[in-house]
């Protein structure tokens, strides 16, 4: 998250409108849900980095049927940066070692297409 400096209304504005769109992504009823584990283990090995470019990569595409949530750790600490997305069905589907590029072919592939990436994905 960057810091910025507001020096009018119209600056206020885009602060407001871009945090608008931040609690979109994490509130409401939507079709899927995504869950970046954010644990002490997940924030060490890179969660953060996880989330942010998960945060952007939804807003470039401009999907609105994604809630976006945080939770602690998953217990799987060999496996993080960690996320788990559940479709519409109840279908729970997590990654791990994630990295922003792997963020990126996740949201173009599974959001989007609706085509688990599944080089990605933790086996039970």
């Amino acid at each position: 998250m960057t810091t910025r400096k507001i020096t009018s209304l119209a600056d206020l504005a885009d602060v407001q409108a871009d945090a608008r769109k931040a609690i979109d992504l994490r509130s409401g009823t939507k079709d899927l849900r995504i869950t970046v584990h954010m644990g002490t283990c997940g924030i060490a090995a890179g969660a953060r980095d996880v989330l942010t470019a998960l945060m952007a990569e939804l807003g470039r595409a401009g999907t609105t049927n994604v809630s976006l949530q945080q939770t602690g750790c998953a217990g799987l600490c060999d496996q993080e940066p960690m996320l788990t997305l559940t479709d519409p069905g109840g279908r729970s589907f997590r990654y791990g070692r994630l990295t922003k590029h792997k963020v990126g072919e996740i949201v173009r592939d599974h959001v989007l297409r609706g085509q688990p990436v599944n080089e990605y994905l933790i086996k039970a």
